[in-house]
């Protein structure tokens, strides 16, 4: 089994500026690690940053646009120089939100917004980091995927597609990473309160309807970062931190043509529900 850190390490946390990738960065600051908060907001990785070295840590704030493979290689070289050391761990988390209309209707702008983020973030990220990694004999990755990546739920496909590419990135690293020393983690949460909808590219419908659902969970971004490092610390590949991400996952493995119907039959109800609202493709 792969060696997994996750106290006293140097990480590099992408998205850190707010939600799950703060939550990341407070909680390995708070195990003894040095963290680099990497946003594509300088500020609010800053405002990490702050919190963190206000609380006796030691955190570096720095500006990263994951869609774009030379910040990315940037990010690697700047945390290096700063750590010492190359990193031991990457926490890929940085992704966007879309949705609220039907595939064919889903512009193509947002379609693109949304892979750069979601997707080609966590593979620039993995493609960056784990050749160092390999040339260490150590180092660590999470990927935040979600459990979109197999709820495959109406109005959110491209938010499914990237998450769904997550979770088959992070399944065919552990495969290739097998006995290197490298641990591979990929975190699957459902809905958690963050602020990720406030920058998303939602219709009027799809914004309303993700705000309600985040404010259902039970599970807090501090709860799914924790729950998520205890993981990798254990070995997991999968971490599904809420109730409702695991029963989701059984079911659609085991009754793969029901759920497909349960799901579509959902769909359709919450699409004339949502749509006496708002019409399902006005954007905001």
């Amino acid at each position: 089994m792969a060696k997994r850190r996750t106290y006293g390490t140097s990480a590099v946390v992408t998205g850190a500026g707010s939600g799950i990738g703060r939550a990341f960065a407070v909680e390995l600051a708070a195990r003894g690690g040095r963290v680099v908060c990497s946003d594509i907001s300088l500020a609010r990785a800053e405002e990490t940053a702050s919190h963190i070295r206000a609380s006796g840590g030691s955190a570096l704030a720095l500006i990263c646009d994951v869609s774009q493979l030379e910040e990315v290689i940037s990010l690697a070289l700047a945390a290096e120089d700063w750590f010492g050391t190359p990193a031991d761990l990457v926490v890929n988390n940085a992704g966007v939100a879309s949705g609220g209309s039907v595939i064919g209707e889903t512009p193509i702008e947002d379609w693109r917004w949304t892979v750069g983020t979601n997707l080609w973030g966590v593979v620039h990220g993995c493609h960056v980091f784990v050749p160092r990694f390999r040339a260490a004999g150590r180092g660590g990755v999470i990927n935040v995927a979600s459990a979109a990546a197999f709820a495959a739920a109406p109005q959110m496909g491209a938010y499914n597609v990237t998450k769904a590419g997550v979770l088959a990135v992070s399944e065919t690293l552990a495969g290739e990473l097998w006995r290197t020393g490298i641990g591979v983690t990929v975190a699957c949460p459902t809905f958690v309160a963050t602020k990720i909808a406030a920058d998303g590219r939602l219709t009027v419908s799809g914004r309303e309807m993700t705000n309600q659902l985040m404010a259902r969970g039970k599970v807090s971004a501090e709860g799914v970062a924790r729950l998520t490092l205890d993981g990798h610390e254990r070995g997991r590949l999968y971490v599904l931190p809420q109730a409702d991400a695991k029963v989701l996952w059984r079911v659609k493995r085991h009754f793969p043509g029901l759920y497909a119907r349960a799901v579509g039959a959902g769909g359709r109800m919450a699409g004339r529900r949502m749509g006496k609202a708002a019409a399902p493709d006005s954007p905001v």
